[in-house]
């Protein structure tokens, strides 16, 4: 189930990430695994074996999708409840449902900026003023794992910190702090993205001032042979960075 890299990438978030840790560890070890994980180098061995067919390609490729925050989302190791690891390739300019909206997670996360640039905005509600958004639950449909999105109400939040992310960043973030995030360059952004399971949320929170949502959104996992062509396309990348 695995080559080298797999199984080496696999025992790492295992020994970091696996058992019971308070959230502000657990959102520590998950940034320093992700920037190990995520040197250019190590990165590229990492995805080109998985290119191969090493690792979990039919468990992964179900996992994988065009993201409706605009970016491709590629789920490479799969640790179940405890972890899943994935490269996201940003598109600068794409359009995509959501690309604007304000969100939280699930579980906390880190990610390392392999190539390119983010642009991060953080968030806070608050009682008056700052920007008025509507609010929404989203969960996942239990047969699809289409997002469900349920209206809540009018909600205001204020804007609490603006970022830059280049090649070589990383931030960490506990599952309730809300974010967004987008592709601050012309050139593709590839980020590594580490969501650590344990304690996950049933919902995240999303709030949006670019008007309706519609209440289900499709989401349309990659097949095998689209997944495999997107990593090896990444590989690529990676070799031209």
């Amino acid at each position: 189930m695995g080559g080298r890299q797999v199984l080496a990438a696999r025992r790492l978030l295992a020994e970091a990430l696996d058992g019971e840790l308070p959230e502000h560890e657990r959102v520590l070890a998950a940034r320093s695994v992700v920037a190990e994980l995520g040197s250019p180098d190590r990165l590229l061995e990492l995805t080109a074996e998985l290119a191969s067919g090493e690792g979990d390609p039919d468990g992964c490729a179900r996992y994988s999708y065009r993201h409706v925050l605009g970016f491709d989302k590629l789920l490479l190791i799969d640790g179940g409840p405890h972890h899943m690891l994935r490269a996201h390739l940003w598109h600068a300019g794409r359009g995509a449902i959501g690309k604007e909206d304000i969100h939280n997670h699930r579980s906390p996360l880190a990610s390392y900026v392999v190539r390119g640039r983010l642009a991060m905005e953080l968030y806070a509600p608050r009682e008056g003023g700052g920007i008025e958004a509507d609010r929404y639950r989203e969960s996942l449909a239990e047969e699809s794992a289409d997002w469900l999105l349920e209206p809540t109400g009018p909600a205001r939040l204020h804007l609490t910190q603006v970022a830059e992310y280049a090649a070589g960043s990383t931030y960490a973030l506990p599952a309730h702090t809300l974010h967004r995030a987008w592709c601050d360059t012309a050139e593709p952004t590839v980020t590594l993205f580490l969501e650590t399971g344990n304690g996950r949320r049933e919902h995240t929170d999303v709030f949006t001032a670019a008007g309706p949502h519609p209440g289900s959104v499709p989401k349309v996992p990659l097949d095998v042979a689209d997944y495999l062509a997107e990593l090896d396309a990444l590989a690529e990348l990676l070799r031209s960075s």
